[in-house]
């Protein structure tokens, strides 16, 4: 018999595993030391740090400006919404009010990552719980979003987009026209995914009461965004805190009920709707904005703020995103800190999975949408 673990009754046999790192399931830098009883998992220890680059050290040898690139492999999924956060942080530091057709475009850029972002966790949950089809219908939607990124940025995946004070670009001449083209094929591919998922046997059984968590427990372990909202909690910085120009757009915070993988699919389902909502406001206040409206607040090529530190924080497809930066004067942040929503979110696992199945694992990991390089840092 294996080596009973540390605070686990004795209760017969059981097996000590390895879940992951190499796992497809575990994404390819999670491990989980599991303790089980047949298929029960009486303990999960994660393991973290696979991916740990040191991002925040580093920052502290580069200029502000240098900084943002290294943005993009935090939640490489959603490299805007993490480059916006972080030339927020310097903004405030400074005290440099963006241009409102500079926050028109990012905030059309962040909703188009929000969707592609809920489409990997959407995508992927249904792979890793044997259903295969939604991907494609989902994934060929995310490719057109990711078109639409390489053409306006030049960038797909990490787009170190935007620079601090503002952006580099206006939107092109026919972004409206390319916008209208993938809008109804997204709600397409959105209602196809419903219909195969949402009233699925085999889905409901597999994520109703899977996981589930209290409101009271998620915000004890620090749960913002979808997994705070899908156990009831209706926070959204968005709403809470607006920043930029959410407060000049109408659109809904969706809640659950049982904060289940249930939930937090269907949180994240209705989500990518309420993003085509403001995308289409944002763009039709953008469109009345003048042709040479700038697009950039002036700053000097070498940024060197005074010297003081703040906290500035968005709702970033998985929650709350902030960067806590302290500046001594000079043209290099003196400390950079992270604050990811995995992180925060990541606690929480093994008292969610403590009692559930081994495939309730998998099923967990995918719903909290943990990225590692957000993670890990």
């Amino acid at each position: 018999m294996a080596q009973q673990c540390p605070n686990i009754p004795e209760v017969g046999d059981f097996v000590t595993i390895n879940i992951g790192p190499s796992h497809p399931a575990m994404h390819g830098t999670l491990r989980v030391i599991a303790q089980t009883d047949g298929e029960t998992i009486l303990k999960a220890d994660p393991e973290i740090g696979y991916l740990h680059r040191g991002v925040e050290k580093l920052g502290e040898n580069l200029t502000y400006h240098q900084f943002i690139p290294l943005t993009d492999r935090l939640n490489y999924c959603s490299a805007i919404t993490n480059n916006v956060s972080y030339e927020m942080a310097v903004e405030k530091l400074m005290g440099l009010e963006v241009p409102e057709k500079a926050q028109l475009i990012r905030m059309i850029m962040m909703e188009l990552t929000r969707i592609s972002d809920h489409i990997v966790c959407i995508g992927i949950l249904g792979v890793d719980l044997g259903a295969f089809t939604p991907y494609f219908y989902l994934f060929i939607q995310r490719e057109e979003i990711y078109e639409i990124f390489e053409w306006f940025n030049g960038s797909r995946l990490t787009t170190t987009f935007g620079r601090i004070g503002g952006v580099e670009a206006d939107l092109p001449e026919d972004f409206e026209q390319r916008w209208e083209e993938l809008k109804p094929n997204l709600r397409k591919a959105i209602d196809e995914t419903d219909r195969l998922f949402t009233h699925n046997r085999i889905w409901m059984d597999r994520t109703i009461g899977t996981t589930a968590i209290s409101p009271e427990d998620a915000l004890n372990w620090g749960f913002t965004g979808p997994c705070l909202r899908a156990a009831g909690v209706k926070r959204d910085l968005r709403k809470d805190e607006p920043y930029g120009m959410y407060d000049k757009v109408n659109f809904e915070v969706p809640t659950g009920k049982h904060g289940d993988v249930f939930d937090r699919y269907i949180v994240r389902m209705i989500e990518m709707e309420e993003s085509i909502k403001i995308i289409d406001q944002a763009f039709q206040m953008y469109k009345e904005m003048a042709p040479d409206a700038p697009l950039r607040a002036k700053v000097p090529k070498i940024i060197k703020p005074p010297e003081g530190e703040v906290y500035h924080a968005i709702e970033s497809p998985n929650g709350e995103l902030g960067f806590f930066v302290k500046s001594d004067g000079s043209d290099k942040p003196y400390r950079i800190k992270i604050r990811p929503p995995c992180y925060m979110i990541y606690q929480a696992f093994p008292e969610l999975v403590q009692g559930e199945m081994i495939a309730d694992l998998i099923a967990c990991l995918s719903s909290l949408n943990i990225i590692a390089g957000e993670l890990d840092r």
